[in-house]
């Protein structure tokens, strides 16, 4: 089974023993990143047409994108992977596809430890991809672990491309925070976005 089983938070918890905790922004105050005209040019045209576009039009047209742009100021010293089989351990459900993996190697043929960061995508209600999107997290944490790269912390983001909501995993508890963050602006989701990828 993929990692598409887990609707729901409790059932990622269930299968991988973990608490959540619920609130606002875990991340210190971040100064917002300034575009590059090229991502600004390129969101002008494609937030016009995103408004009732699909899962895949979001993904291609904002998200992607802006993680090109995280990818682009920080020197392409990390890696972007989209669409990629991530399967850490089929036993336990940990398979399939990520929509959007950033790991802190510069390395972009095949993904290598540590992973930093997941990004899933939806179209409409953000909360139903919660469940998902921490078991990649916990993929990611034991495919650290596994290729003897451990990071303290996994973050993730659940995005509609215009609303990005974000989590984090520590050890065993994923911290949700409940707010939803805009774009436009995409200044303060770079800011964010850049930051998660340095202090994962």
């Amino acid at each position: 089974m993929p990692y598409s089983q887990f609707t729901s938070i409790a059932k990622a918890k269930e299968a991988f023993g973990l608490k959540t905790l619920e609130g606002g922004l875990f991340l210190p105050p971040i100064e917002p990143i300034v575009p590059s005209s090229a991502l600004m040019a390129y969101l002008a045209e494609s937030l016009q047409l995103v408004a009732s576009a699909s899962e895949k039009a979001r993904s291609e047209g904002i998200i992607y994108p802006v993680l090109l742009e995280v990818r682009r100021i920080l020197n392409r010293q990390i890696s972007l992977f989209s669409g990629e089989d991530f399967t850490v351990d089929e036993t336990v459900g940990l398979n399939g596809m990520c929509d959007f993996l950033l790991s802190r190697s510069p390395e972009v043929l095949e993904i290598e430890a540590p992973a930093i960061m997941i990004v899933e995508a939806l179209k409409a209600d953000l909360r139903t991809g919660f469940g998902q999107c921490i078991a990649e997290m916990v993929a990611a944490q034991r495919f650290n672990a596994a290729k003897k790269r451990p990071i303290p912390v996994i973050y993730g983001s659940i995005t509609s491309g215009t609303q990005w909501r974000f989590l984090k995993l520590e050890e065993n508890t994923v911290t949700i925070d409940l707010t939803d963050y805009p774009l436009p602006p995409v200044e303060q989701i770079l800011g964010m976005l850049v930051w998660m990828v340095q202090n994962g």
